[in-house]
């Protein structure tokens, strides 16, 4: 009997919790896609300030304080041959490597 009541307390406690999950994401996604004129109007006055109110990374803002909104992060693809060699050269040509070293190994 008392295996029965933990298996009903902790369903209604999963229902609750999936509950109030999906309440949250659908509040989530309603403040994001409106924004209030309040918002705007402070975003305005401090573009240092997200909309939520706190405070965004340095690295995030431009010379002048605004946010960028340029990719900050640019990749190309590499094979593994030419990484290889790039790490290689690196160490090579660090003030710590003994090139005697590596040419025996």
């Amino acid at each position: 009997m008392l295996h029965l009541l933990y298996i009903v307390a902790f369903t209604i406690i999963a229902f609750i919790a999936v509950s109030n999950l999906i309440r949250s994401l659908v509040s989530l996604g309603t403040e994001v896609r409106r924004p209030s004129s309040a918002d705007r109007k402070r975003s305005s006055e401090k573009p240092s300030f997200s909309r939520s109110g706190s405070a965004q990374h340095p690295e995030l803002l431009d010379e002048s304080g605004k946010p960028t909104d340029e990719p900050l992060l640019v990749m190309r693809s590499v094979d593994v041959e030419e990484a290889r060699g790039q790490l290689d050269a690196l160490y090579n040509n660090s003030p710590g490597s003994n090139k005697e070293n590596s040419e025996e190994s």
